[in-house]
């Protein structure tokens, strides 16, 4: 398999936090591209037309996007369990990973704002709208702490906390300044947990 990465994609280490909890890391080959929300990358675009990544390539020339789909198709060549069946669990570990990835898709557009988009054009109101949704977002899990916390220690997250995990570093990472922990104790306690995973502590995000 081979995956259109950028080393700074939270949805990236999505993947690949799936991927070593599921044993395929080894199995993937990462191919270098140039993500961005305005100039496209061909060769990202030659796989998915979003020119988006994650973006996986298969033995077959398949491909798969977005983060959610090659989640769910890793964890199916292994045996990890972090898509519950069908049932209650699997719902809340969907609407959980529906909560990360909304907290990541409002960052990420705020970051896109001051990065992406020339000053002249910014729109600082705009901005606030996003990073309010990521503090919504942030008190939501600050919530369901006590409930993360109590799953056991010796199973594999499912992909709701993963996605949620992916979440708040990407914070970590790019948005310092909102200092999260100071007053979601419950949601710190447990990241401070989650965090230390091996799969977590080998995609740490880097700038290239």
């Amino acid at each position: 398999m081979q995956l259109l990465y950028a080393p700074t994609s939270p949805f990236v280490r999505k993947v690949m936090v799936c991927a070593h909890l599921s044993g395929q890391a080894d199995r993937i080959q990462w191919l270098d591209s140039a993500a961005h929300p305005v100039r496209r990358d061909a060769r990202i675009a030659a796989h998915n037309p979003l020119a988006k990544v994650p973006t996986l390539v298969l033995g077959d020339g398949q491909s798969l996007y977005d983060s959610r789909v090659i989640c769910e198709y890793i964890d199916s060549l292994g045996s990890a369990g972090l898509f519950p069946a069908a049932g209650p669990a699997r719902w809340t570990a969907l609407t959980r990973q529906a909560l990360g990835d909304g907290l990541l898709d409002a960052a990420l557009l705020a970051r896109y704002e001051l990065t992406a988009r020339p000053p002249e054009v910014q729109w600082p109101v705009w901005r606030e709208a996003l990073l309010a949704k990521v503090g919504a977002c942030v008190e939501a899990i600050d919530a369901i702490a006590p409930e993360l916390a109590t799953a056991a220690p010796a199973s594999p997250p499912t992909i709701g906390e993963i996605a949620v995990g992916c979440g708040l570093g990407y914070l970590d990472f790019r948005f310092p300044d909102l200092d999260w922990r100071a007053s979601h104790a419950a949601c710190a306690r447990w990241y401070a947990g989650f965090a230390q995973l091996p799969a977590m502590q080998a995609t740490l995000p880097h700038d290239a």
